[in-house]
């Protein structure tokens, strides 16, 4: 088993490498995680992210995905930012976009790490090792849990008392023994902050999502509308949603991440709507080169602008949105249908409505159209 020095040299390896936090469990967190991952999707709360359930028997446990690992190198990288991100939730003409997504993609630079770690360990301590960030079918914040880097919090994203709820993780399972560190690190006590800040209510318990309902999957996950009931609050929150990891107090103890990998590109902090709702595919992509909202896809994420601004209720904005009514997309018209509603008299939305309606071939387009004219008359 490594221990004492030749375990601290190994974490301290780790840290040198960009890291902000490292510990060991063992790669055995018992069967509580995968009864709860069973649950979750039982219940359907997993809604359209259909790559739980392919690999669901892998994701339940660390060993069920490699029955050889004994030990887990469980890493974190603090990301805080340094303003509350729900500052801009009253500039309704500006777009919030998650904190994780503002700089480059996380995941490509979290896996070169942790490989150059695996080698390292390979090198110096032999067996096998194997490298997983949040992409592949493993849970780690159950493993960060157990390994001491924080708790799962009532949000169900990890709290560390140091980096509060802003941690990116990443692991390396290895063949090898490693003396295990201490989980206990905290609680949530009393507090329900995470859970009174969300804008849909996506918490049915705490400790428990609805991922149905959250911000982060009806922008990100969704592969088709957005459901009418959640559209209004989903407000200017256009790629993802921080609402409960920046309510949460262990958050005064995080720090802004040095990081220049993670430094936010300026041009997404504060975007406007109206410029971001113009962009067709190529300017899309340019845009979000080497982000991961750029996997999202340009009709995704117009979609997700033109909610926001039909929540901003700014009438001078229809001249780039009527456009899109004519957009190749039909998930991107039905969003140009709702946000025009939100935005016109009952009178010019009828009238712009039988200028489309006859050359519409799309039932979901045509329906969108129908429904909100009448909401318009109920109103």
């Amino acid at each position: 088993m490594i221990s004492g020095p030749e375990k601290q040299t190994l974490l301290q390896f780790s840290l040198d490498q960009g890291f902000d936090a490292a510990r060991i469990t063992s790669a055995d967190f018992g069967a509580l995680p995968g009864q709860y991952l069973d649950e979750y999707i039982d219940q359907g709360r997993h809604g359209e992210m259909d790559w739980l359930v392919a690999k669901q028997d892998w994701r339940r446990h660390p060993q069920s995905l490699w029955s050889e690992a004994k030990s887990a190198i469980v890493l974190g990288l603090n990301y805080g930012p340094e303003n509350d991100p729900r500052a801009l939730a009253d500039q309704a003409d500006l777009g919030i976009i998650s904190v994780y997504a503002q700089g480059k993609d996380y995941h490509d630079i979290v896996k070169k790490r942790l490989k150059h770690i695996a080698r390292w360990i390979v090198k110096e301590h032999g067996g096998d090792v194997k490298v997983f960030v949040d992409t592949a079918p493993i849970m780690e914040k159950p493993l960060a849990a157990a390994a001491g880097i924080g708790w799962q919090g009532k949000h169900t994203n990890l709290v560390s008392r140091e980096f509060g709820s802003w941690l990116f993780l990443g692991c390396v399972l290895t063949t090898l023994e490693i003396e295990p560190d201490d989980s206990k690190t905290g609680a949530c006590g009393s507090c329900t902050a995470c859970l009174d800040a969300c804008p849909t209510n996506a918490f049915p318990a705490p400790y428990k999502l609805d991922a149905t309902k959250c911000i982060s999957y009806l922008t990100i996950e969704t592969r088709s509308h957005i459901p009418r009931e959640y559209r209004s609050a989903i407000g200017n929150r256009i790629y993802g949603c921080d609402d409960c990891l920046g309510a949460c107090p262990w958050n005064k103890y995080a720090k802004q991440s040095q990081e220049l990998a993670f430094t936010p590109r300026e041009e997404l902090t504060a975007p406007r709507l109206a410029e971001l709702v113009q962009l067709d595919d190529p300017s899309f992509r340019t845009l979000f080169s080497k982000s991961p909202i750029k996997r999202l896809g340009r009709n995704r994420f117009i979609r997700n602008t033109l909610v926001a601004l039909g929540n901003a209720g700014d009438c001078s904005n229809l001249s780039v949105v009527t456009p899109l009514l004519d957009d190749d997309s039909p998930i991107v018209r039905v969003a140009a249908i709702w946000c025009a509603a939100q935005l016109m008299d009952v009178e010019s939305f009828r009238n712009l409505r039988h200028s489309h309606y006859g050359n519409e071939a799309d039932g979901e387009v045509t329906e969108e159209w129908d429904f909100q004219l009448k909401e318009q008359r109920l109103e």
